[in-house]
């Protein structure tokens, strides 16, 4: 690892990790999941499971979890002119609009088909792939809750496009927060998938919980476009903080943020004291958290924003020492992969 990391650069947060530490499925059950434990109070690293996490951690230690819910937000169809095309909902945006992104060459004014009369007409182009939408059924326009139920009913979980195998039955409950709660996400907030019946019934019967939302979208996997972070535009996604968890972030009280979505709803809120509405926060080794105390994620991406959050809170120079050591101890990175729990 080079000694002049600058961590205003998007370069230095890249790292090499071979295919195979990918991981295609989660581990089984889930709470197995392999964890390092990083504590900068001590400097030490440890490395343990997922299903110890009840004891390292405080007792009066306040958690917080995501409850969106995935949508299964990928859709086959074929345009007008009869060429296939694959649909990824984003967000939802005012007056019936969604954001999409559209595998598949369409042109503004672009007429898309899908099964039981449902059709969507393309109204504009945006950048990085991203397409606004309005959906009919019937020649009718298409509410969120009645898109929603299309689509859970004709589509696909969206699994991320690094692993590398169609969705099947099985990660319509895997891909699934075991928290879920509320309909709105295009991706799952992965830190969340560790936490199975076992250990999800130890958690909150030791420990108060508490919950956020922020609906995960497709914006989450861009890449950034810029050489220098400061010139990203961070994606915004909608977020709802329930009061009871606001008067928590006004405390004084310890919180351990589960997942980097977690994370990034309650530094919204305690930066602005907005409880509702797009987030579009950016944390990274300018801008590092100021309420959350404890981060408990999965290894992100090279180069991406999620892994530029964990920078946030131990900087750029240990997170790239302690990627570098996951790969060497072979952790499995990525949505299923294994965690890392930052106290």
């Amino acid at each position: 690892m080079s000694e002049s990391l600058d961590p205003s650069l998007v370069e230095s947060y890249d790292y090499e990790l071979p295919k195979e530490l990918i991981a295609s499925e989660p581990a089984d059950p889930p709470q197995n999941a392999r964890l390092l434990v990083y504590d900068r109070k001590s400097g030490k690293t440890e490395h343990s499971f997922v299903k110890n996490l009840p004891d390292l951690i405080g007792k009066e230690c306040a958690i917080l979890f995501n409850d969106t819910k995935v949508i299964k937000a990928r859709l086959f169809g074929k345009k007008s002119s009869g060429g296939k095309i694959e649909l990824l909902l984003d967000r939802p945006l005012s007056k019936g609009r969604y954001e999409v992104f559209i595998r598949g060459r369409v042109k503004k004014g672009s007429r898309l088909i899908f099964e039981d009369s449902v059709t969507a007409i393309v109204e504009e182009l945006g950048q990085n792939g991203m397409r606004v939408v309005s959906f009919y059924q019937k020649g009718s326009p298409m509410d969120f809750e009645a898109l929603i139920e299309f689509m859970n009913e004709r589509g696909i979980v969206p699994l991320p496009p690094y692993i590398k195998r169609s969705a099947s039955k099985k990660d319509e409950k895997l891909y699934q927060n075991p928290f879920a709660q509320k309909y709105g996400a295009v991706a799952a907030p992965t830190a969340s998938l560790h936490f199975g019946e076992e250990l999800k019934k130890e958690i909150t019967e030791r420990f108060d919980t508490f919950f956020v939302t922020l609906h995960v979208g497709a914006g989450t996997f861009l890449p950034l476009k810029t050489d220098r972070i400061e010139g990203h535009s961070m994606h915004k996604e909608f977020f709802e903080i329930p009061k009871r968890t606001q008067k928590l972030i006004d405390s004084d009280r310890e919180i351990l943020a589960v997942g980097t979505t977690v994370t990034r709803a309650v530094e919204y809120y305690a930066r602005t004291k907005i409880p509702s509405g797009e987030c579009d926060l950016f944390l990274n080794p300018m801008n590092p958290p100021i309420r959350v105390n404890h981060l408990l994620t999965n290894f992100h991406l090279p180069k991406s924003t999620l892994i530029m959050l964990v920078a946030s809170f131990i900087g750029l120079k240990k997170t790239m020492e302690l990627y570098e050591l996951a790969v060497r101890r072979r952790y499995r990175f990525y949505s299923y992969g294994d965690a890392m729990l930052i106290l």
